[in-house]
């Protein structure tokens, strides 16, 4: 399990550089670009065994480098060379030929023990230099994790931005009629692998967020009927609700630092915003309007808070400071907007929008400025940042036809708005929550 301490000694290794031509790098910050090519030439073991295995490796970075829209693995069919030793430089010329801009090569090795070291290179095929060199050694069965690890050490490296390979998704699954739907709270990693249900479809569940260390969820559910935010260690399966107020809690959000929980708390029609401190029980009062404020998120310094309230007249998303003071509208487009949070970079907020019966994903501004949109269907809403704040996922659900129910499921979309893809799940799928790098 993730969670577990897992011991991985990790190493940097630089040969063969060559400065003589400007280094390979991929602009993510503009719009639609056509998907970088790139060689991955099968990683290598000395022994069935180890062939089989890097394999797997192989195969899985593969996997993630393609699911980014960003990069194009070409079909091995096409390669000239076959590497069989990765510590000698490639021939470039036979990669030119292809129009690989940069090569991964790599081998997989395991000891008496049973542990695994991996050694992979990435290469700049057109300066014919050797951007950086890593080396990973841990327990085998690690293997999967280790694979995502080095699908993001090639992101980073090259378009200067953290990965999100090595994550993973809660979110709520569905099934069941549209009058007796059953809701219950599932993890996976990103790519759907090692899925698992943390609640039995007993009670309702909503809104998962992880929490900055990754170890808790929190949630709505409605036990007993009455909804409450609860807290769950995703590993022992423990189980708390936070505070013990008279109302109905929701909208669960934790603060970037994990000690406190922000959420909405409903009484007599009316819904405000709270904090509540986790470790002192103490909660706060932020906002104070005879109405609806809902769906607070906190900036990723923790200094200011958006929100949805319709003290405007209308569904709207505001700013505020932390203490509930310096209360700003941003949103000023056609329609109503909900669901605001915060990019973990800062930069932006995403949202839901709903104008001329159509749902929309957007960005903008915490000032409000340069709204986009950058997703619109039947229904979309839900937006969720990976922790490097350049793609969203969120919750689809496709037209009903011929009077029956439309499936929902989730998919991911960067800013461009172009590279858009369904994250496969084994029932239908809403409400998904990006977990940030696992450690």
């Amino acid at each position: 399990m993730y969670m577990k301490k897992i011991i991985i000694s990790f190493f940097i290794f630089l040969i063969f550089s060559i400065n003589a031509y400007a280094e390979l790098r991929i602009d993510i910050t503009s719009g639609y670009t056509e998907p970088t090519p790139i060689g991955i030439n099968d990683f290598i073991g000395t022994n069935d065994e180890e062939q089989e295995l890097a394999n797997q490796i192989t195969k899985l970075v593969v996997a993630d480098l393609n699911n980014s829209g960003l990069f194009k693995v070409i079909d091995p069919k096409a390669y000239i060379q076959k590497i069989s030793n990765p510590n000698v430089m490639p021939k470039f010329a036979d990669w030119k030929v292809i129009n690989a801009q940069a090569l991964i090569v790599g081998s997989t090795q395991l000891d008496a023990s049973g542990n695994i070291r991996i050694e992979f290179r990435l290469w700049d095929v057109f300066a014919e230099q050797q951007m950086a060199g890593w080396a990973f050694s841990t327990a085998r069965s690690n293997w999967r994790q280790i694979s995502h690890r080095i699908a993001d050490k090639v992101y980073e490296r090259l378009t200067g931005e953290i990965g999100y390979f090595d994550t993973r998704i809660a979110y709520i699954a569905e099934s069941g009629p549209s009058k007796k739907r059953i809701k219950r709270l599932a993890i996976m990693d990103q790519d759907g692998a090692n899925h698992r249900f943390l609640t039995n479809g007993t009670n309702l569940v909503l809104t998962p967020r992880f929490s900055p260390s990754q170890q808790e969820l929190t949630y709505l559910s409605y036990i007993g009927r009455i909804p409450r935010v609860y807290l769950l260690d995703i590993e022992t399966g423990k189980q708390e609700v936070v505070g013990d107020f008279p109302g109905m809690t929701f909208a669960p959000r934790f603060s970037p630092f994990g000690d406190e929980v922000i959420m909405s708390l409903a009484t007599e029609g009316n819904s405000d915003i709270y904090s509540y401190n986790l470790k002192t029980n103490i909660r706060k009062q932020l906002t104070t309007y005879r109405g609806i404020d809902t769906s607070p998120s906190y900036s990723p310094n923790g200094k200011r808070v958006t929100f949805n309230s319709d003290r405007g007249g209308s569904p709207q998303i505001y700013v505020m400071s932390n203490k509930g003071k310096k209360i700003k509208r941003i949103s000023f487009g056609k329609g109503h907007y909900s669901t605001p949070v915060w990019s973990p970079r800062g930069d932006y907020i995403a949202f839901t929008k709903y104008f001329n019966k159509t749902f929309y994903i957007g960005i903008m501004t915490p000032e409000g400025k340069g709204e986009r949109v950058i997703a619109k269907g039947f229904l979309v809403e839900g937006p969720t940042w990976t922790p490097n704040g350049r793609m969203i996922a969120y919750t689809k659900k496709d037209y009903p036809k011929n009077k029956k129910e439309g499936k929902t499921r989730i998919y991911l979309i960067d800013l461009t708005g172009f590279h858009e893809k369904e994250i496969i799940t084994p029932l239908e799928a809403s409400d998904p929550a990006w977990s940030p790098l696992l450690q």
